[in-house]
């Protein structure tokens, strides 16, 4: 545990707007992940407390995104152990890390683009479905019941993002902006404990920005969502986090509340690029 998470209590906190901060979730403990010869990542450990907003970030090619892929069960790291809900986790597949309860969104958008914003969305109920796809192929008794409840929950996120109005367009005819917004409705349709966010921000002007600030926060908020995120826009991270680890060269060079982060030198000094001797 790192000497930043040891002075808080264990059994979490209230913020100073009455959000409550609870026990850790998940836990990194000496990660390190190599590819060939060269290490993403190097020794890093940060854990992520239940009702946070969590930021990761650093320069371009710090390990910031590895080390999401890690948390979501796309890389392996070779050293080192992820602790999710109290219990060390296996290698597990990406689909058995959904399942857990982890959902994320990703840095290129990665969506099906001739299909309608619904059926992009209802794709992230996949893992809850029970029917199988002979079953859900004759829609009939037990599969029509069965996909009725999970339109019922992607209305309600439809909703609740504000896109009623694009719910049938095909996902390729909209905006970038929307898209992103689509995005993370797919990741909130899987109802995630955890919901990592990589780069929710990028290639925005600064009304999209404004909405998307405005969703995490409340689903945060109203749905109690766990979140991390990766962003480099530093007045999003600086207003939307609780607490802020800081990756340069695959190493973690500063974790604390932001106030913490914006008064520390090594941090300071790897965004305005000082030599590294």
């Amino acid at each position: 545990m790192t000497a930043a998470a040891q002075t808080m209590p264990a059994e979490g906190w209230t913020t100073a707007d009455g959000r409550k901060i609870g026990p850790v979730l998940m836990e990194m403990k000496n990660i390190t992940l190599r590819f060939g010869g060269v290490k993403a990542i190097t020794d890093i450990s940060f854990d992520i407390r239940e009702g946070e907003i969590r930021a990761i970030i650093g320069p371009n090619g710090a390990g910031k995104s590895s080390m999401l892929n890690v948390i979501s069960g796309f890389y392996v790291p070779q050293e080192g152990e992820v602790w999710f809900r109290g219990a060390r986790r296996p290698p597990m597949k990406p689909y058995e890390v959904a399942r857990q309860g982890i959902a994320r969104t990703f840095q290129n958008i990665a969506l099906f683009e001739g299909m309608s914003v619904l059926n992009n969305i209802m794709t992230g109920r996949l893992t809850m479905m029970n029917t199988n796809i002979a079953q859900q192929a004759l829609w009939w008794g037990r599969a029509q019941r069965e996909e009725d409840e999970h339109r019922e929950k992607v209305e309600k996120i439809i909703d609740f993002l504000e896109i009623q109005h694009i719910r049938k367009t095909p996902v390729g005819r909209l905006p970038y902006g929307l898209k992103k917004r689509v995005e993370l409705a797919r990741a909130l349709a899987a109802e995630p404990k955890l919901l990592l966010l990589d780069e929710p921000m990028a290639g925005m002007n600064v009304e999209e920005k404004e909405d998307m600030c405005r969703f995490i926060l409340d689903v945060n908020d109203e749905f109690g969502t766990t979140i991390a995120l990766i962003e480099h826009d530093m007045g999003v991270v600086m207003d939307l986090s609780d607490r802020v680890v800081v990756m340069d060269y695959g190493k973690k060079i500063g974790d604390g509340s932001p106030d913490d982060i914006r008064s520390n030198q090594a941090v300071i000094d790897a965004y305005l690029g000082v030599s590294h001797d």
